[in-house]
């Protein structure tokens, strides 16, 4: 278990270094594409681009990762691409050249966590058990790292303007290749009837099914949050550094939900956490909705960040530990970045921007409410499967 610890460091690195990447761009995107004068919808599309590499770049890579077994090999390639075309956001760029600028460094970006997760995975599995103390561990350092970068981008560009929102870029960029190449050079020794496994048995269970429709439905809630909150609050009247501390509520519950999650994770199952997380994200998106304006309440909206977000995602990943084992790790990581974020972000950010356009920002977060109810419901069947599956 020591030589297991000291493996595990480097992830820890590296998950902060992405995460601080993540926690400034991500909640200022947005507000640097209307810096530069587009208008909603244009800047919904081009905040929507990530989501479409999520379409086809992580299953890509994790196919590529699963049947190679070089994962860190291809984090060092993903890392140093991404850092090299980070560059050009420098240049004077028209919206579709923006637009393939940020097409070819998500492409790159969006493989990494799948595959990291997938190494990390077997790292934080004994005996086929996902161990949710060591994984959280290992996370809570992503947390640190978006709310250390949150927190001084609000601060920075609300006193500077968001023009060096591309050397923030850079230089986050420049941090997350370091820690990659720092990563140990591990290959996983699986056995050798492993080496060609098919997706199809697995996909074929309803219960597997109803998973993936309602993290679907979960994550599309969540984009209102990822892609419309900055410009929501922005248009409120929030100041950046304001925004930046309601962002950075959201991560503290999250990491003290990564720290402590080992004690609160055996008191129900893992299908039970994911009906309460949706029907927090139902309370959640309601309150943002409804009530934005008053701060109180989008406190108490922010914090359910640890279940809407903290919660929800190790809830998700231990189930893929479970359902996706071994030579499936990677491919079953991908699917689920490709099916839980990819197509409702892309769904999200496109529908987000037309009805922001006509109804206002407002509406955004009643749609995601919708959302969130909807993955309530697939929630709950995927619980009675698995009490039916247990009681068989």
């Amino acid at each position: 278990m020591a030589v297991q610890g000291r493996q595990l460091v480097p992830f820890a690195a590296l998950s902060a270094s992405y995460f601080a990447h993540i926690g400034f761009f991500n909640p200022y995107l947005p507000l640097w594409l209307k810096d530069l004068g587009y208008g909603l919808f244009v800047i919904s599309v081009l905040s929507s681009v990530q989501s479409a590499t999520r379409l086809f770049a992580p299953y890509g890579w994790g196919w590529l990762s699963d049947h190679t077994g070089e994962r860190v090999k291809l984090l060092r390639y993903s890392a140093t691409v991404a850092l090299a075309v980070s560059l050009a956001l420098f240049m004077p760029l028209s919206p579709w050249a923006l637009g393939m600028v940020l097409l070819l460094l998500f492409t790159h970006t969006s493989s990494m966590m799948p595959m990291s997760e997938a190494a990390l995975a077997h790292l934080v599995s004994a005996g086929g058990a996902f161990d949710a103390r060591r994984y959280g561990r290992v996370r809570l350092w992503g947390s640190a790292g978006f709310l250390v970068t949150v927190l001084a981008a609000g601060a920075w560009f609300q006193a500077h303007g968001m023009g060096s929102f591309a050397l923030w870029t850079v230089l986050s960029l420049a941090a997350v290749a370091a820690s990659v190449w720092s990563l140990p050079d591990l290959k996983e020794a699986l056995p050798a009837h492993e080496a060609r496994v098919s997706m199809a048995p697995v996909l074929a269970q309803p219960l597997v099914r109803w998973f993936f429709a309602a993290a679907f439905f979960h994550v599309l809630a969540h984009i209102a949050v990822y892609v419309f909150f900055s410009l929501y609050l922005d248009a409120l009247g929030y100041s950046k550094t304001l925004i930046g501390l309601l962002w950075a509520l959201s991560v503290v519950v999250e990491i003290g939900w990564f720290y402590t999650q080992a004690r609160w994770l055996p008191r129900l199952s893992l299908s039970a956490w994911l009906v309460l997380c949706s029907v927090a994200m139902t309370l959640r998106m309601g309150l943002t909705a409804q009530w934005a304006g008053v701060l109180g309440v989008l406190l108490l909206a922010q914090a359910l960040h640890a279940l809407t977000f903290a919660a929800h995602h190790t809830s998700c990943i231990a189930l893929l530990s479970h359902h996706f084992p071994g030579r499936l790790r990677a491919r079953g990581q991908a699917l689920y970045t490709v099916l839980a974020y990819g197509v409702p972000g892309v769904v999200g950010g496109l529908l987000g921007g037309l009805l922001s356009q006509r109804f206002g920002l407002a509406s955004v977060f009643w749609a995601a409410m919708l959302a969130a109810a909807v993955a309530s419901v697939c929630a709950l069947r995927v619980w009675r499967l698995q009490a039916a599956h247990a009681a068989g």
